[in-house]
């Protein structure tokens, strides 16, 4: 339990606010860089900010606060050209530091004004990642954005699920040291689910085992979650590899075959973007086919009577989160054994807190590239029993568009020696 005053510490993600000030030390995802393929600029709400996310003809992205500074019109709808946004309404033009870099009319009347020169918006780095656009809002110089190994694969077939819910991001990466909530959220009220008719997810699911143990510990990127189940033991990966949750807010679950990020993005204090990455990694020696393009999918929350939808798996997550509100009220709440791994995070949090407002950096900020390149992590070879896939089992988030190149890289794993066999499998969290 906290109290109101620790509540709003590790809650609070506006401009100013201790969390608001830890967040803007990280690159956070944004969008699907094959948004912008589609459309050239996007709305973005980021960390409190209204922005705007834009493409310009040469390829340039910037990422510039959202309402023009002239009148306040909103640059979203502007006019991207070879070199920066244009504002549809007088013409004036940005560029991706949010220089002022045209004013038409003005510089018509005034041939060797420099009024121009005077006016700038808030303009942010961004960077291309995997398919994925990341920003940083922190102060300047920014870190190296890290590039969790899986990554940086070569060889592989990526899908991106994006979802943006009503409540703060905390909800959302507390869930990650909490094990237990699989076999009740996952299996039980999934089987409860089922029972209506509309279980949609791999049946799988529904044979997990409980949990009989569970561990948590931390490590130099932030802390790894461990769990041993009915009729297994230490010796299987799920405990003795266990899988990461990097600080502050991304979850990695995965195996040499595929691997699952999960970023629980901080839109403001009561909204959360959550971006989701599947990457399918090809058999040694053998080659993933071309993607020209990520594909990216919006997962819907509600069912057309607006009834929080829970045949899949990251939906049954959602609407546990969602339903604790916009701002969970941790001053209420009742913590067990169960949530060893909410503890330590929290107090993982603090610390972190602490560390820079003592001027000094937190966890995971790289300023070495070379560090930052290529960033190794466990990885559970065997997941909950489960043995290499024979096929694209989209159990979390809907099908990707991409399932039948998903399934040729499944297959390039096939004449390789078999994983350990056990009972159960599923995707695991």
């Amino acid at each position: 339990m906290l109290n109101a005053q620790e509540n709003d510490a590790l809650t609070r993600v506006g401009k100013g606010t201790p969390m608001g000030e830890l967040m803007r030390r990280y690159w956070q995802p944004i969008a699907a860089s094959g948004e912008l393929d589609e459309r050239p600029t996007k709305s973005v709400r980021l960390l409190g900010e209204d922005l705007v996310l834009y493409k310009d003809r040469s390829g340039t992205l910037g990422l510039i606060d959202a309402l023009c500074p002239h009148r306040r019109v909103d640059l979203s709808y502007g006019i991207p050209e070879e070199h920066g946004l244009r504002c549809m309404y007088h013409g004036w033009m940005f560029n991706e530091t949010g220089q002022c870099i045209e004013q038409p009319f003005e510089e018509t009347v005034h041939p060797d004004g420099r009024f121009k020169e005077k006016v700038k918006v808030n303009g942010y780095p961004v960077q291309v990642l995997a398919g994925l656009v990341f920003a940083y809002l922190g102060p300047l110089p920014a870190p190296f954005l890290p590039q969790w190994e899986p990554l940086t694969w070569g060889d592989a077939v990526r899908d991106i699920a994006i979802s943006h819910l009503p409540c703060n991001w905390l909800q959302c990466q507390e869930n990650s040291v909490d094990p237990v909530h699989v076999e009740w959220m996952h299996v039980y009220f999934g089987r409860y689910s089922a029972e209506g008719g509309n279980w949609s997810g791999p049946k799988a699911l529904l044979d997990l085992p409980g949990h009989q143990k569970i561990g948590f510990d931390e490590f130099e990127h932030g802390i790894i979650k461990r769990r041993v189940f009915e009729g297994y033991t230490e010796e299987d990966d799920d405990w003795k590899e266990g899988h990461p949750i990097f600080f502050p807010n991304i979850l990695m679950v995965g195996s040499e075959v595929s691997v699952t990020f999960q970023w629980r993005v901080p839109i403001d204090d009561e909204h959360t973007l959550h971006i989701s990455q599947y990457i399918w990694h090809a058999a040694p020696g053998t080659t993933a086919p071309t993607q020209d393009v990520v594909p990216y999918r919006e997962v819907a929350l509600t069912d057309d009577e607006g009834r929080w939808i829970t045949d899949l798996v990251f939906n049954q997550d959602y609407m546990a989160w969602m339903t604790q509100g916009p701002i969970a009220d941790r001053t209420k709440e009742v913590l067990g054994e169960s949530d060893r791994g909410v503890i330590m995070f929290r107090k993982q949090l603090r610390r972190e807190l602490n560390v820079l407002a003592d001027g000094g950096e937190p966890m995971n900020v790289f300023r070495d590239a070379e560090r930052a390149a290529c960033v190794v992590a466990p990885l559970e070879h065997v997941k909950f029993g489960m043995r290499r896939p024979k096929k694209y089992i989209p159990g979390e988030s809907g099908f990707s568009k991409d399932s039948d190149k998903i399934n040729e890289v499944i297959k390039t794993w096939n004449d390789l020696p078999e994983m350990a066999n056990a009972p159960g499998s599923g995707e695991g969290e």
